[in-house]
């Protein structure tokens, strides 16, 4: 953990140095509890990542230049080169299109320059589309940007009213893709209240007190001067997944999958993203994970199948790191009969952030979706750790989306069975704060004997674990 969050490794962002010195680090512990590499020459597997880097953008509004960073920002995934102007806009509300509750009723938004709000409506204390106090997927700008796509907008401004506190995750983070991710979007931009108030003067107030009441008006605005513009050119870098390799007997030619991803934030404006919990923990884990079954091979007990232990990057940036290994498997994924994922493991997040007392437990997702093999397995295995298995999280269709946000998802979606662990989000989630010191090592440790009983056992088992469970997604 030291090591891996040490400000020699800049916080470990994909096709950084950073990243590549966390790599080194981790194929070097690999080969010294003698683990094949993944290849036969090799323990980075590397790919292609591309980043796009802001050749020039503008924001003009009555005559006034804005600043990017200050004013507004960018949303660099979706945007292409433009040269815009705009005398006419529609207010689209939250920008949500969506049969339960829609925006862009009556309205006519083909060509035009459309302005959201970016949130989510409320009533009674609850987020209207989740019916919860947890925002869902319409909060998100990149759901409102989709949606303004698909309905023919020419451009998209969403208002923030956190603006520029987010900036590296509406702009830094989108920075980056693999050579699968291309997209085709609207331009976005995202826009200050400052710069809202010049765009709709008086008429501001009428959204302010939308707000308020949750009910935000649609209109049209036809006596605005609004220019924007974009451009960016595209570089080629390279960034690599770590897989350590312990090779079973009478069953090697199946596997366990034990993963968790290594990469983090970086380093942004000098400030460095440690990613103690996000996820050192996890690699950290998986670490010692192969030396406590090297150590067992040492002994004279080594396991009956194959376990691959791989740490991916690209997580951050949207899975990149196991979906291309997913895509192009070094082993076979009809002969990999789990894939184990740690994704912070090492802190007290969620509901137990206030309750300290009871902070033994671990949030365990994905154990009944595939293979009815999975939960019988685990929580019998549990008995060694007696930690509280907690599966509130572990609905398709809970707000949190956990299921989809990291690395065992790309595996569960080609029908590998899966378990993914995690301690939930806490205050540092994401933040420079994450760092070594708050680190619980005891509990990390006991969420780490978890994983290596189950995997023990999988490893160990006359057959491979049953997918009898349909996917779904």
């Amino acid at each position: 953990m030291q090591i891996l969050t040490s400000s020699e490794m800049e916080g470990r962002a994909t096709a950084t140095k950073g990243q590549r010195k966390a790599a080194v680090y981790i194929q070097q512990q690999f080969s010294k509890l003698g683990l094949k590499p993944g290849t036969a020459d090799d323990f980075q597997l590397p790919f292609i990542v591309y980043r796009d880097s802001v050749v020039k953008t503008g924001l003009r509004v009555n005559e006034i230049d804005y600043v990017r960073g200050v004013d507004y920002g960018v949303y660099t995934d979706y945007n292409h080169a433009c040269d815009l102007r705009f005398s006419e806009l529609v207010f689209a509300g939250y920008g949500i299109n969506d049969k339960k509750y829609d925006n862009y009723k009556d309205l006519n938004v083909s060509g035009k320059l459309i302005v959201v709000y970016g949130d989510e409506p409320m009533k009674d204390g609850k987020y209207i589309m989740t019916g919860t106090t947890n925002k869902g997927y319409w909060y998100y700008p990149p759901a409102k940007a989709k949606a303004a796509r698909g309905l023919g907008a020419a451009a998209v401004l969403v208002i923030m009213k956190e603006f520029p506190v987010k900036m590296y995750d509406m702009e830094l983070s989108s920075l980056w893709r693999t050579p699968y991710q291309f997209f085709a979007g609207v331009n976005t931009f995202f826009i200050s209240e400052k710069v809202a108030k010049e765009i709709f003067k008086e008429k501001y107030k009428e959204i302010e007190d939308g707000i308020k009441k949750d009910t935000l008006p649609s209109f049209v605005l036809d006596d605005v001067k609004i220019k924007l513009n974009f451009s960016r050119k595209l570089l080629k870098l390279e960034s690599s997944n770590v897989l350590g390799i312990l090779e079973g007997t009478d069953k090697k030619d199946e596997y366990v999958l034990i993963t968790a991803h290594y990469d983090h934030l970086g380093k942004i404006n000098n400030n460095i993203y440690y990613g103690a919990d996000d996820n050192g923990s996890g690699t950290s884990a998986v670490l010692k994970l192969a030396e406590a079954f090297a150590k067992a091979k040492e002994a004279g007990h080594k396991p009956r199948r194959s376990i691959v232990f791989m740490l991916v990057s690209g997580e951050e940036n949207g899975l990149w790191g196991s979906d291309i290994y997913a895509s192009n498997p070094i082993f076979p994924l009809d002969k990999t009969t789990v894939n184990l994922n740690m994704d912070m493991i090492g802190r007290t997040g969620g509901v137990y952030q206030k309750d300290k007392d009871s902070a033994n437990y671990v949030f365990v997702i994905g154990d009944d979706k595939l293979s009815s093999d999975l939960r019988p397995i685990s929580e019998n295995n549990n008995k060694y750790t007696k930690l509280k298995l907690d599966y509130r999280y572990n609905d398709l269709n809970d707000t949190h989306y956990y299921y989809y946000r990291s690395d065992h998802y790309n595996f569960a979606t080609r029908g590998v069975p899966i378990i993914f662990y995690t301690d939930g989000e806490h205050a540092d989630y994401h933040k420079t704060s994450d760092t070594m010191e708050k680190i619980n090592y005891a509990l990390l440790a006991r969420r780490a004997q978890l994983v290596f009983y189950t995997a023990w056992e999988m490893a160990n088992m006359d057959r491979m674990l049953k997918r009898d469970i349909p996917l779904k997604q």
